[in-house]
Parts: structure tokens; sequence; C-alpha cells
């Protein structure tokens, strides 16, 4: 259980945190970069959910994956190492299955996409497509920590203990079942907002 006492601490002061393992790094660290995005595009499925037009199945898909993103970010603070005293919790493949499944389900729902689609509709479906887009940027950040650290103990450029490529690719899974739900939470709309090449203006005369 965590029992935080106090918010502040002051030892970030001079531009360095605590990674899960108790090592210290800069704030700059790629991997921070990673888990920081995880953390806000948890925020951005929050606010969908405050938005109250989502379906309940669709709410209780998006509330597992917030309990997952705080996992998957924990796993991207925590170097892989050959061994641990304390195991910890790590992305697994099952959850990356989990979420094609529920691709797949939801995925049923909608209309074959035969137009690019703009952000937008509901509420509740434009905040999913922000959502979608910090995942996103999240899954490029992760790939960029795994490039400098290695998918493996001690393989990357600097030394340091690797990071699980599975956070990576569990971000690419969840960018693709939010856009889909995004969809799904346009239906009681009528479906999608269609792009309209050149912004629907109409042809210039000839």
């Amino acid at each position: 259980m965590v029992n935080l006492t106090r918010i502040y601490t002051r030892t970030g002061d001079d531009g360095s945190t605590h990674l899960g393992d108790l090592s210290r790094t800069s704030k700059t660290d790629v991997r921070l970069l990673a888990y920081a995005d995880v953390n806000e595009a948890n925020a951005a499925i929050g606010v969908a959910l405050a938005a109250g037009e989502l379906a309940d199945d669709v709410r209780a898909t998006l509330l597992r994956v917030q309990n997952d993103l705080f996992d998957v970010g924990a796993d991207l603070c925590t170097p892989l190492q050959p061994s641990y005293e304390y195991p910890p919790l790590r992305v697994e493949g099952a959850w990356i299955e989990e979420l094609e499944a529920d691709c797949d389900r939801y995925l049923e729902r909608v209309e074959k996409l035969r137009s690019f689609i703009l952000p937008g509709g509901t509420v509740g479906s434009a905040y999913l497509h922000v959502a979608t887009t910090v995942v996103r940027r999240a899954e490029r950040q992760a790939w960029a920590a795994i490039a400098a650290y290695g998918d493996t103990p001690g393989t990357g450029t600097r030394g340091e203990g690797g990071v699980n490529v599975l956070t990576a690719k569990y971000l690419n899974r969840l960018s693709d079942l939010l856009f889909v739900l995004a969809r799904v939470a346009n239906l009681p709309i009528g479906g999608d907002v269609l792009w309209q090449p050149g912004g629907g203006r109409a042809e210039p005369p000839r």
C-alpha cells in the first residue's frame, strides 16, 4: 500500500529524481519523459470518463486501462536487472492480448473505416482522441528509452539497466484501442465525423 505522508521532499531541487530502484537520474532522462507521458495519458482518459457520456462497458474497460497505466509507468521507471530481492511488477504479454481482444470486440460495433476521421463529435470521443495522441507520444518515448538503455539488463549504451520492451508494445495496442473507443463513443450521434479533403471547400471554377 502506498503511504504518502508528505507531497514535497525538496530532493529534486537539483534537477534529479529517484527511479523505481532508488537510483537517481536527471529529470530530462528519456525514461522519465516516457512515464510522464503515460501519466498524462491516464489523466486524459480520466477527463473522458468524467465527461459522463461513455457506455458502461467502455467505462469499465477504461478504468482497467487506467490501473494498467500506473503499472506501465512503474515498469518504465524501474530498470531491468539480472536479479531482484523483490521482483517488481512488469507488463506482461497477456495484457497486450487483452487489449487486442478489446479492439476486436469494440470494432464489431462500428462501420468499416473508409475515410480519415476528425477528432470530435461527443465530448467523450474528443477526449479519447486526445488520449490516443498522448499514448502515441508515450510509445515513441518508450522506444527512445529502449534505444538508449536496451531491452535487457545492462545492454544500453550508457550501461544502466534496460527497459521492458513490452511497455512500448502495450502502449502501441492501447493507442489502437483508444482510437476504436473514440469511434464507439460517437455512435449515439450517428457515427464518425469524417474528414473532407480540401476542408470541404467547393472546387474552384475552371
